[in-house]
C-alpha cells in the first residue's frame, strides 16, 4: 500500500489562488513538478522565492554558508506572538548566543539522564492506549498527550497530569488548531510598526501561553535560588551561562525557550509518531518485526538497549522521511547570488523542503513507497548522507534530534510490544501542513492487546 500524499495543484495558478491555498495547505498548495525540480522560481508583486531541492545547494545554504542564508522574517511573522525571540526565530549573534545556552543541555550523557523520564512517560503513554484496547483510538490524541508528558517531565519534571502542564497542553493544541502557518505579513512587506493581523483567538491562545509558561519558569526560579530545583533540562538551561558573556537567560528569555521547546519536541514528536503507528497498522510484517524487538527489551529497558532496536529505528526514520514533521524551512540571501546558472537577488527567499526532498524522483529509488529496508541499500545510504533532512542540517540543525529519535523508538517499541493495530481501508488520513504536518481529520486506528 503506498502511504497517502496530499494532491498537488495545477501547474499555473492566480496567486490570490495560490494564497488560499497555502493559508489551507502548504503542501496541497504546490504543483507536482517541484518532485522532480532541482530548483523552482516562485514570483509575487512583492519579492521571489525560490524551492532548491538541489543536494549541493541544500549543502551550501545549511552547512557551508549559514551565517549568509539567516531564517527568513516572513516565516516569524505568524510565530511570534507565541514564540518571541526564540532561537527558532532569531538570526546572528543573537541565535549563536542562544545556542551556546542551550546546547549543553542537549549534549553526551545528558540524554541518557533524560531517559527515565522518557521511559517513565512511555509507560503512562501505553497505559491509557491499553484503556482503548479493543476498540477504535484517534491515534494523534494518543501521541500528542504522549509528547507533551516527556516534555512536561524531562523538561520541568512534571507529569502531564500537573494541573498547570495539563493546561498548558490544552492551550497549545488550541493553538495548534488556530494558528496557520503564515499570515499576512509573510507575503506583503509590512513596516515593523504596523499591527500584525494575528487571529484574535489566535493573540488570545498565545497569551494564556506565555502566562502560564511564565508562571513554570519563575517557580523553578525560586528553587533554583532555594538550592531545592531538580536535575533537569530546566534547571540545566537556565543555570547555563555563556561561555562568552557569562550571562543567563533571563526569565523573559527562557519563557521564549520554553514556547519553542514545547512546540518542537511535542508538535514534531506527536506527528512523527502518529504517522509511525500509521504506516506499521498499513503494513503488518515491519508492525511483527518491531513486536519482537520490543519484546526483547524486557520489563526494565536501560538507555543502551535503545541501540539494539535498528529496526524499529529504520521504521521511524523512513516516517520522517515520508512525513517530516516540518515540511518547509525558509531561509533569506543577504547577498546577490548565483543559483544553477540562475540570478538570486538580494532578500530572495529560498525555500529548502525536507517534504520534496525526501519524495525527490530523482534522488531515491520509489520515493512514494514505505520502505524501511531502503536504508540498507546503497541508494538509501547515499540519499541518507545527501538528502535526508527531517532535523535541519548543519549549524542550525534540531538541537533536541537525538532527543526525539531515542523518544520515538522507545515509544514505538513500547507500544507495538503489547498492542496490535489495524488500519481502516476507508479511512485513509489526508496529510495536512499547519504548524506540523498531520492527519486532516485525524488518524483511527483499531488497538488490540496482544
Amino acid at each position: 500500500m503506498i502511504p497517502p500524499k496530499p494532491p498537488s495543484r495545477p501547474d499555473r495558478v492566480s496567486l490570490l489562488r495560490y494564497l488560499r491555498l497555502f493559508r489551507q495547505d502548504i503542501l496541497s498548495a504546490q504543483p507536482a513538478r517541484l518532485y522532480r525540480a532541482w530548483m523552482a522560481e516562485f514570483r509575487t508583486p512583492f519579492f521571489r522565492s525560490y524551492m532548491v531541492n538541489d543536494p549541493a545547494l541544500v549543502k551550501t545554504v545549511l552547512k557551508e554558508r549559514p551565517l549568509d542564508f539567516p531564517k527568513s522574517a516572513r516565516i516569524s511573522e505568524g510565530l511570534r506572538p507565541l514564540l518571541g525571540e526564540s532561537v527558532f526565530l532569531t538570526n546572528g549573534a543573537q541565535w549563536q548566543r542562544q545556542r551556546r545556552i542551550i546546547d549543553p543541555a542537549f549534549e553526551g550523557g545528558r540524554l541518557r539522564e533524560t531517559f527515565p523520564a522518557m521511559l517513565d512517560a512511555s509507560r503512562a503513554a501505553v497505559a491509557r492506549l491499553g484503556q482503548g484496547a479493543g476498540g477504535v483510538v484517534e491515534i494523534e490524541e494518543q501521541t500528542s498527550h504522549a509528547a507533551a508528558d516527556i516534555i512536561f517531565r524531562t523538561l520541568f519534571s512534571l507529569p502531564i497530569e500537573d494541573r498547570l502542564a495539563s493546561r498548558v497542553f490544552h492551550e497549545f493544541r488550541d493553538y495548534q488548531r488556530s494558528q496557520p502557518i503564515l499570515n499576512v505579513a509573510a507575503f506583503v512587506p509590512l513596516p515593523r510598526w504596523l499591527p500584525r493581523l494575528h487571529r484574535r483567538d489566535t493573540r488570545a491562545s498565545a497569551a494564556r501561553i506565555r502566562g502560564l509558561i511564565t508562571q513554570l519558569t519563575e517557580a523553578r526560579m525560586a528553587e533554583i535560588a532555594a538550592g531545592t530545583a531538580p536535575d533537569d533540562l530546566a534547571t540545566k538551561i537556565m543555570t547555563t551561562r555563556d561561555p562568552e558573556t557569562g550571562e543567563t537567560f533571563t526569565a523573559e528569555e527562557m519563557v521564549d525557550q520554553v514556547a519553542i521547546f514545547f512546540l518542537a519536541g511535542h508538535e514534531t514528536s506527536a506527528s512523527a509518531l502518529a504517522w509511525a503507528l500509521y504506516l506499521v497498522a498499513t503494513h503488518p510484517e515491519w508492525q511483527e518485526r518491531i513486536a519482537e524487538e520490543g519484546a526483547a527489551l524486557g520489563h526494565d529497558p536501560q538507555f543502551s538497549d535503545l541501540s539494539k532496536l535498528r529496526v524499529t529505528r529504520d521504521v521511524f526514520r523512513e516516517t520522517l522521511r515520508l512525513y517530516p514533521p516540518v515540511p518547509m524551512m525558509v531561509r533569506e540571501t543577504t547577498r546577490p547570488e548565483r543559483f544553477r546558472n540562475r540570478d538570486v537577488p538580494k532578500g530572495a527567499q529560498v525555500v529548502l523542503s525536507p517534504w520534496h526532498q525526501h519524495r525527490h524522483e530523482r534522488l531515491w529509488d520509489d520515493p512514494d513507497s514505505f520502505n524501511p529496508g531502503r536504508f540498507a541499500t546503497e541508494n538509501g545510504r547515499a540519499c541518507l548522507r545527501e538528502a535526508y533532512m527531517p532535523f535541519s542540517s548543519g549549524a542550525r540543525v534540531c538541537t533536541g534530534a537525538g532527543f526525539a529519535m531515542a523518544e520515538g523508538v522507545l515509544m514505538l517499541a513500547l507500544i507495538l510490544r503489547d498492542f496490535r493495530l489495524r488500519a481502516f481501508p476507508d479511512k485513509v488520513p489526508r496529510p495536512v501542513a499547519f504548524l506540523t504536518v498531520r492527519a486532516q481529520n485525524g488518524i483511527e486506528l483499531r488497538v488490540e492487546k496482544r
